[in-house]
């Protein structure tokens, strides 16, 4: 019996992991382009997070007479700050400014202007280039490109990891359902697929947008309808192969009821290729947001978008900042995404063992075996 020590389980986090975990944090640590491209990843996320403290037409803070407001989270009525008027304040107007400065200060975000703002002092006709006042340029509505392309960043990615998680729940849920049944589910099932996969979900789009305006949830909504599909294949084939298992067997001849079977037993083997798929599906909710935008069918208007931004550097050939703008942030993203995806899988990989990767633990199974062969080879 082999007497070599092995590394016992690490610790990630203040948890501790198994043998089987920590190889795999390696292997994905060890593909140096999807791992510094995950922290690149979080951090623009976590970035465009926090879009109203970077990009907004409110003061972050106003002290007043001693007292502190802070319009990002609380509408001011301009009476407050010594005007006339009962609406909200416009704190780009340099008469309520100087009433604020006169007996105060206030504190603004590095870009004076959200998603929505209307530039009224542009230097010359909108699209405007980049400037000083405009880091990336105005569109051709005379808003900052800057604070559009950190909103619109936000929400595709909100969207996409929104529609990644319901499409994971549906589809893990119907390939688990089918691999593990079988027989007229699985084939009743998979008829309805081939049809459902078959209608054309871009005329269908483009039909309802006609009779009920998009928003986000809508979108969302109708898109989950189609793209569950991605993963019931790969989860359908999973618990196709694990529930003939000598263990799956042995639960349900106990009396362990399907659910059980299903989510605790079969569903960690399907976990494995799912994971690995989830940044492409990712990429892809993404890509077809950004489409639908681009031609229209998308967000409602004015809202903060990449599509849009596409479609107006192609209505502007003139002024190329919004069209190298938009490219460059969809490509960006997407390459960091494709990289995470291919870092992903190559943890989950197990032909993969890369320089300095902890060996797996032997079994009592399998020292039994080395001993064995060795008896057998002296003998």
């Amino acid at each position: 019996m082999s007497t070599m020590a092995h590394p016992g389980p690490d610790r990630f986090l203040g948890v501790r992991i198994s043998p089987l975990t920590r190889r795999r944090l390696h292997n994905f640590r060890a593909n140096r382009r999807g791992f510094w491209s995950l922290w690149i990843f979080l951090g623009l996320f976590l970035f465009s997070l926090g879009a109203e403290f970077i990009a907004n037409d409110k003061p972050v803070l106003i002290v007043y007479d001693g007292a502190v407001y802070t319009p990002i989270f609380k509408a001011y009525p301009e009476t407050a700050f010594g005007g006339t008027f009962e609406t909200e304040a416009d704190y780009r107007d340099p008469f309520v400014a100087g009433m604020i400065e006169a007996h105060g200060w206030m504190i603004w975000p590095p870009v004076r202007y959200n998603h929505r703002t209307v530039a009224w002092d542009l230097p010359r006709p909108a699209p405007s280039p980049p400037g000083a006042g405009h880091w990336l340029g105005t569109d051709d509505q005379a808003r900052d490109v800057a604070a559009r392309l950190i909103y619109g960043f936000r929400i595709s990615i909100l969207f996409g990891l929104t529609l990644t998680l319901f499409s994971s729940v549906v589809g893990v849920t119907a390939g688990a359902v089918q691999g593990y049944f079988g027989g007229w589910i699985d084939l009743l099932f998979q008829r309805f697929m081939e049809v459902w996969s078959g209608l054309p979900v871009l005329f269908l789009l483009i039909i309802l947008a006609s009779v009920v305006e998009p928003n986000f949830w809508w979108l969302l909504g109708i898109m989950l309808m189609f793209s569950w599909m991605s993963l019931v294949g790969v989860v359908r084939a999973e618990f196709l192969r694990v529930r003939n298992f000598d263990y799956v067997r042995a639960a349900r001849a106990l009396g362990v009821s399907d659910f059980v079977i299903m989510f605790r037993h079969a569903l960690p083997n399907a976990m494995v290729a799912t994971l690995t798929f989830l940044p492409f599906v990712l990429s892809g909710s993404i890509t077809t947001l950004t489409a639908l935008d681009f031609i229209g069918f998308g967000l409602p208007p004015g809202s903060a978008s990449l599509g849009e931004l596409l479609a107006q550097g192609k209505a502007n050939l003139q002024a190329p900042w919004l069209g190298l703008t938009g490219f460059f942030t969809i490509a960006l993203m997407l390459s960091l995404l494709v990289f995470i995806g291919e870092a992903v899988r190559d943890a989950f990989d197990p032909r993969k063992l890369f320089a300095g990767a902890p060996p797996p633990e032997p079994t009592d199974e399998t020292q039994t075996l080395d001993s064995k062969a060795a008896e057998g080879g002296s003998a």
